[in-house]
C-alpha cells in the first residue's frame, strides 16, 4: 500500500455527476482518478438519456414522412429497419461516451474501468476489472454511482419478454404488443417510440395521471393526445398477477373494482429507480442515509469527513442535468473555488410527442401552498410559426406572483419544448419577473413567441388571443 498514488479527489461513477466532478476537478488543477463500472458516460450516455433520443427522432422522423401530404408531399412505401434504428442508437451512445473519455484525457483524469469500493476515509480499493486490488489514497472521495431501475418483485426480467429501459435498448426486436408499467418520463417516451413504429402499446398507471410530477393542464392533454395516437392509456390502475409465457405476458388490470385481464407480447417495467450503493462501501463504513439514499449536507458531504456524494445517489431528482450541477458545486465546495450551492429550481423534460417541459411550481403546488397567484396560458394554435409547422398542439403556461410578476413556475407541452423551457430557467434564475420576460422582444416568426405571450397573458395583455 505504500506505492499507492496519492489523488486529491477519487470519483467512484463516471455519468454525469461523476465524469463532471472529476473534470471540473481537473480543470482545478487537481490529481483525480475517476472510476467507472462499465463505460464513461454511466447510464444516461450508455443507456438512458442520449439513446433514447436517438430512438425517439427516428420515431419522430418516420411519422412525419408518414404524414408528409400535410406538408404536400408525397412518399410511397415507407419503412424502416428497426435493426438499423437500434443500431443507430448505440452509435450515438458510443460516440458520446468517447468524447467524455477525450475529456478525461484533456483534463489529465486518471480513468480506471471497474468497479471500486470506499475501503475508509481517504482510502478507495478497485474490487473488480483490470486493475482489480489496487489501492488509490486520496485526500477527498466522491460517491456518484447513481440508481439503477427498480423492478417488480418475482419477475425475471429476461430482456425477450420482460424488461426495463436497459433492455429495451439492447434489444433488436420490434414487439407486436408492449404493456408498459409506470407512466413517469420513461415509461411515456416508450410508449410513443413502440407506438409511432406500429406496435399496440398499452401504458398503465397506478397514480391519477401520467406524467405524475407534472402540471395537471399538461398531463390531461398528454393524455388526450397518446389516446389519439392510439395509444391505450390507464390510469389510477394497478396491475397484478403477472404470468409470463413462452411467447406472451399476462396480468390483470385493477382500477377500483373493476378487474381487466391483458396480454401482451412484451412488458415494459418503468417504475422507477433504486439507490445503486452494492458493493460501494466497505462493511464497516457507516454513512447515514435517507430513505437508503446517502445523505449530505449543504456541501454535498456525507455524515463521514472527506466522503461526499453527487447525483442520483443522493436522492431525487433523478435527472442528469441536476447531477451535473450537484457535482461540480460539491467540487468547487471541497476544494474552496466557490461556496456549493443545492438544487432548488431545475427543468425536468420528456421527449415524447408532444414534448414535455416544465420548471418550479405547478398551479396545483401553488394552491397547496396558498399563494396569490395569476396563470397565463398561450396555445400552439395561435402561433404562426407553430402553425406554418403543422405543430399547433400544445400551450405555454406561466404562473407568477399576482402582485410582483415573480415567475413562480412554467410549463410547455408542445413542439420543442424541452428546448423552450430554457428561457423561463434563466428568467427565474436572474430573478426576472414575468413583465421582463414579455418586454424582451422575441423574434417572429418563432416559437419562442408563444414564451413571450404566455407571459403577457398572465398579466391580462397576450396581442394574439
Amino acid at each position: 500500500m505504500a506505492d499507492s498514488p496519492e489523488y486529491d479527489l477519487v470519483v467512484i461513477g463516471g455519468g454525469p455527476a461523476g465524469y463532471a466532478g472529476a473534470i471540473r476537478a481537473g480543470q482545478l488543477g487537481k490529481k483525480v482518478a475517476c472510476v467507472e463500472a462499465e463505460r464513461a458516460g454511466g447510464t444516461c450516455l450508455n443507456w438512458g438519456c442520449i439513446p433514447t433520443k436517438a430512438l425517439l427522432k427516428s420515431a419522430e422522423l418516420y411519422q412525419k414522412i408518414k404524414k408528409g401530404e400535410v406538408y404536400g408531399l408525397s412518399a410511397k412505401e415507407i419503412s424502416f429497419d428497426i435493426e438499423k434504428v437500434m443500431g443507430r442508437s448505440r452509435t450515438v451512445a458510443g460516440q458520446m461516451a468517447k468524447g467524455v473519455e477525450f475529456l478525461f484525457k484533456k483534463n489529465k483524469v486518471d480513468y480506471i474501468v471497474g468497479r471500486a469500493q470506499v475501503s475508509a476515509p481517504g482510502m478507495v480499493s478497485v474490487t473488480e476489472g483490470e486493475q482489480k486490488g489496487k489501492f488509490l489514497r486520496t485526500k477527498n472521495i466522491l460517491i456518484a454511482t447513481g440508481c439503477k431501475m427498480r423492478r417488480i418483485p418475482g419477475l425475471d426480467y429476461d430482456g425477450e419478454r420482460v424488461m426495463t429501459s436497459r433492455e429495451a435498448l439492447a434489444s433488436t426486436k420490434l414487439p407486436k404488443s408492449v404493456v408498459i408499467v409506470g407512466a413517469g418520463a420513461i415509461g411515456v417516451e416508450f410508449a410513443y417510440f413502440y407506438n409511432a413504429l406500429g406496435a399496440k402499446v398499452t401504458l398503465v398507471e397506478m397514480l391519477p395521471q401520467i406524467l405524475p410530477v407534472e402540471d395537471d393542464d399538461v398531463s390531461k392533454l398528454l393524455h388526450r393526445s397518446f389516446e389519439k395516437q392510439g395509444i391505450a392509456v390507464h390510469v389510477g390502475t394497478k396491475c397484478e398477477n403477472f404470468r409470463v409465457g413462452k411467447k406472451s405476458v399476462k396480468l390483470d388490470l385493477v382500477a377500483g373494482d373493476k378487474k381487466t385481464e391483458l396480454e401482451a407480447e412484451v412488458l415494459l417495467s418503468a417504475i422507477g429507480v433504486t439507490p445503486n450503493l452494492e458493493g460501494a462501501l466497505a462493511p464497516n463504513l457507516r454513512l447515514e442515509l435517507d430513505r437508503n439514499f446517502l445523505k449530505v449536507g449543504d456541501d454535498y458531504q456525507t455524515s463521514v469527513k472527506g466522503i461526499y456524494a453527487a447525483g442520483d445517489i443522493i436522492g431525487p431528482p433523478w435527472l442528469a442535468h441536476v447531477a451535473t450541477y450537484e457535482a461540480v458545486n460539491a467540487v468547487n465546495g471541497m476544494f474552496g473555488y466557490s461556496k456549493p450551492k443545492r438544487v432548488k429550481v431545475f427543468p425536468g423534460c420528456t421527449y415524447c410527442h408532444p414534448q414535455v417541459a416544465s420548471i418550479g411550481l405547478t398551479e396545483k403546488a401553488a394552491k397547496e401552498k396558498k399563494l396569490d397567484y395569476n396563470v397565463g396560458k398561450f396555445p400552439f394554435t395561435a402561433s404562426g410559426k407553430a402553425v406554418a409547422a403543422a405543430e399547433s398542439e400544445g400551450f405555454v403556461k406561466v404562473i407568477t406572483d399576482a402582485t410582483t410578476g415573480e415567475i413562480y413556475g412554467a410549463h410547455i407541452i408542445g413542439s420543442e419544448a424541452t428546448e423552450l423551457i430554457a428561457e423561463y430557467g434563466l428568467a427565474i434564475e436572474l430573478e426576472a419577473t414575468v413583465e421582463e420576460v414579455h418586454h424582451a422582444i422575441h423574434a417572429h416568426p418563432t416559437l419562442s413567441e408563444a414564451v413571450m405571450e404566455a407571459a403577457a397573458a398572465s398579466m391580462g395583455q397576450a396581442i394574439h388571443i
